[in-house]
């Protein structure tokens, strides 16, 4: 069987998806990224699940974005369980958000702050690459 799953990426994202809004917020914000062509999303529940392609393919990206919803730090502690310390981090919570249940929609403003975050951090890191 193939042990890597995908090739290579100049910036990988893994993310929390919790149940809250912030969970959402964090998948989102690494969906659009991916679609935007900043980095390309990978599975955390296939590194929490050492699922070998989805360990070799991390270990293979040039840069490791986490983000977490909330100071709990699933994403985060997932991918230091599997020997994958992260490049890049970004806790929404930090932002100023309130963690609060999930409403059925993803609010825009914290979406925005969140990417705009994100894609600040990764592009000091690409003019410096």
């Amino acid at each position: 069987m193939d042990t890597q799953c995908c090739a290579p990426a100049e910036v990988l994202i893994f993310t929390c998806s919790g149940a809250s809004n912030v969970g959402q917020v964090a998948n989102q914000a690494a969906l659009d990224l991916q679609q935007e062509g900043v980095g390309r999303m990978l599975c955390l529940a296939g590194i929490g699940g050492h699922v070998s392609g989805m360990i070799a393919s991390a270990r293979a990206g040039n840069r490791l974005l986490g983000i977490d919803g909330c100071p709990i730090a699933c994403a985060k502690k997932t991918m230091e369980h599997a020997g994958l310390p992260l490049n890049d981090y970004l806790v929404i919570t930090e932002l100023g958000f309130e963690k609060k249940a999930y409403s059925g929609a993803v609010e825009q403003e914290m979406l925005d702050k969140v990417k705009d975050e994100l894609k600040r951090q990764i592009g000091s890191l690409k003019e410096n690459a």
